[in-house]
């Protein structure tokens, strides 16, 4: 099929260049417009942008994608595969080409709908996920069904790393799901009403560690922040980003330190959890240990009062 590929981020170039690879012929990359990144907040390219550059393949930018209507019309697409493009498609765009907008979503839909499916996952305990792709409507990720593929979620995985994978076996399944339309195998399916969860955008306030709920839930909140946006917690008034924790025996109360020689502790509602690596504002990430031993140990203080 000739295909026009919709997505922006870095979770969304293992699709496109299993696209690349495909039978299928790549007319354009559609992707969000350049903006500032990095230290010095230079203006630069979308990963996706930067793989079409690198293959030779126009890359179509706008504010809105309704702008690019008149190229989308010229391009005259078969279908328009979408991984995590970052803005929602006016019905005019969704009616263009004939097998129209696949989007391929991280969670097993009708579960975690939405903006953030993995970290959602990761947060409320599930032990499977997967991949969906589905034929985009004007809904919320309500679209019909046509595939799907399953992955168990690692007991000490973050939301980065689950994403990263799904990311590569999602891609074989956006191919696949590409070939069964071209050749008339497929035909989509309505998504059931049961079962249905939202995963809304998750901003730095909902990042914000509870030590007052228990160590479990603790644990799964830091996995599912991270990389982004990062959980994190106050020491003496100052924000401190808090990686994937530990497990312990012992109990302390919520948000109490104890710093042992190479050890530090954190009570939660039920056991406390022992913190693997920090970064403090303006600092670089270290073993959480070496940062107590920074701050002059810390240890009886709470954390997030």
């Amino acid at each position: 099929m000739r295909v026009v590929f919709a997505g922006t981020p870095q979770v969304a170039v293992p699709s496109l260049q299993a696209l690349l690879h495909s039978r299928h012929e790549v007319l354009a990359v559609l992707t969000r417009p350049d903006a500032p990144a990095g230290r010095g907040r230079s203006t630069r390219r979308s990963p996706v942008g930067q793989v079409a550059d690198e293959s030779g393949i126009p890359v179509l930018t706008a504010n809105r994608p309704r702008e690019v209507e008149g190229q989308l019309r010229e391009l005259n697409p078969d279908a328009c595969p979408v991984v995590a493009y970052g803005a929602l498609l006016p019905a005019e765009l969704l009616a263009i080409p004939q097998h129209g907008w696949i989007n391929l979503h991280f969670s097993l839909l009708p579960a975690w709908r939405g903006a953030a499916p993995v970290q959602h996952a990761i947060a409320h305990g599930d032990e499977v996920t997967g991949a969906t792709t589905f034929v985009i409507d004007e809904g919320m990720d309500t679209g019909p069904v046509l595939g799907r593929m399953t992955a168990a979620v690692g007991p000490r995985e973050t939301s980065g790393e689950l994403l990263e994978r799904l990311a590569v076996t999602g891609a074989d399944l956006l191919v696949a799901t590409l070939d069964a339309l071209e050749s008339g195998a497929l035909e989509p399916a309505p998504q059931p009403y049961d079962g249905v969860s939202m995963a809304p955008k998750i901003t730095v306030d909902d990042a914000r560690i509870d030590w007052e709920t228990p160590a479990f839930a603790v644990d799964r909140h830091v996995r599912a922040m991270t990389p982004a946006p990062g959980a994190w917690t106050t020491f003496r008034g100052e924000r401190l980003k808090v990686l994937p924790v530990g497990t312990t025996d012992q109990v302390l109360p919520p948000g109490r330190m104890r710093v042992q020689k190479r050890a530090v502790l954190v009570g939660t509602a039920t056991e406390a959890v022992e913190l693997g690596q920090v970064q403090a504002v303006g600092k670089k990430v270290m073993d959480a240990a070496a940062w107590a031993r920074g701050v002059r140990d810390g240890d009886g203080e709470v954390l997030g009062g």
